[in-house]
């Protein structure tokens, strides 16, 4: 009987014995590099001295874009109030929610913007990275479903009489509606006050377009029934965000996919026009944007006073590496100088308090520093 049971339990452990091989072994041939003052201070020489042109470069290429910020959140509208004084558009549409106000915000550029010109809008204290906010979207709907609402819509799923909201979620209820005109006092026309031509496409990410977000058969106007309702926040339905571009209505608004796309950090700032410098018959701005006197009119739609946030019109160049951004820069200059530093250090602490290999390698009991 315990002959049998030794023979099962050999067998057992050969049945777990890896197999004889180099990998299973753990025999492979390996190479375990040895950091000494020969291979090391190199390193630090060489990445210092590679960072710190390319800090630099990095650096003088922002430096090159031109941007333009004017925080507009406390615009304020042609209301007076008891004081006499003008209301802020703020207030106007705390008191009156749902309402619209009109501002006109003169300024003025004192360099032309040569080049492609981005108009963005910008807004602080908004957490669009909150985990429940990132969730509450339903991407079967921005593909064109027709089904029911996912539940990670709630509460903008549906209505208070049980219709269903396209689109729901709050991300889509808390889209940004400020409608931002720019014009350009020009001396060389009658009236001075040009509008300046903008485009509202080709802002959003091609592969957004193209992959996650589709109309239904039909087109957006599917929705167009008692079953469905916009959501809450919202003035326009989502077969009337562009209804003289059908290219750029529904779920294929390219300012709505912008805005889903969500933010990581709480001051942010989004594409919102290209500025058509080609545009047949606006000469004006076919190098850029010239210097001089504008005005933005704002529909202030949008409120933030309730989060605290602010609002931000932002007119910006853009250089090889995209806007303006020193940080980069900056920090291939800092680390790159810190190598070199670092260098300069270890290289006098070898040359007075370093051995050489050989006298390392070789310890023996009667080596003095044993």
């Amino acid at each position: 009987m315990s002959s049998v049971s030794d023979t099962n339990s050999v067998t057992a452990r050969a049945s777990r014995k890896p197999n004889d091989s180099n990998f299973k072994q753990q025999t492979l041939p390996a190479w375990q590099p040895i950091a000494t003052a020969g291979t090391v201070l190199p390193a630090f020489f060489v990445i210092g001295i590679a960072m710190l042109p390319i800090g630099v470069l990095l650096l003088l290429s922002s430096n090159d874009v031109k941007e333009f910020v004017y925080d507009y959140t406390d615009c304020r509208s042609n209301l007076r109030g008891f004081d006499g004084s003008f209301i802020p558009c703020g207030d106007v549409i705390k008191d009156n929610p749902g309402a619209s106000c009109d501002c006109e915000i003169p300024f003025e550029l004192t360099e032309d913007y040569v080049g492609q010109v981005f108009m963005y809008y910008g807004l602080t204290n908004f957490f669009q990275n909150h985990r429940r906010y990132v969730k509450s979207r339903d991407d079967f709907q921005l593909l064109g479903s027709l089904g029911d609402v996912s539940s990670d819509c709630a509460p903008f799923h549906q209505t208070s009489d049980g219709r269903k909201i396209v689109p729901c979620g709050a991300i889509a209820n808390s889209m940004f509606n400020d409608t931002l005109t720019l014009q350009y006092r020009n001396p060389r026309i009658q009236g001075n006050m040009e509008e300046v031509p903008v485009n509202k496409t080709g802002i959003a990410w091609s592969s957004d377009k193209t992959h996650k977000f589709r109309n239904p058969p039909g087109g957006p106007t599917a929705y167009n029934t008692s079953e469905w309702a916009k959501p809450l926040s919202w003035s326009k339905n989502i077969w009337e965000l562009d209804d003289k571009n059908p290219e750029n209505n529904g779920f294929l608004n390219e300012d709505f996919i912008v805005w889903m796309r969500t933010a990581a950090l709480p001051q942010f700032r989004k594409l919102y026009r290209i500025i058509w410098h080609d545009k047949p018959g606006a000469t004006t701005f076919k190098n850029g944007l010239p210097k001089g006197n504008y005005t933005l009119q704002v529909k202030y739609n949008y409120p933030v006073t309730s989060f605290d946030g602010t609002k931000r019109f932002i007119l910006s160049t853009t250089s090889a590496i995209g806007g303006k951004n020193p940080f980069l820069g900056i920090a291939y200059i800092v680390v790159g100088s810190i190598c070199l530093v670092l260098g300069v250090v270890f290289v006098f602490i070898h040359i007075k308090y370093g051995k050489s290999v050989t006298e390392v390698t070789n310890v023996t009991p009667r080596t003095p520093y044993y």
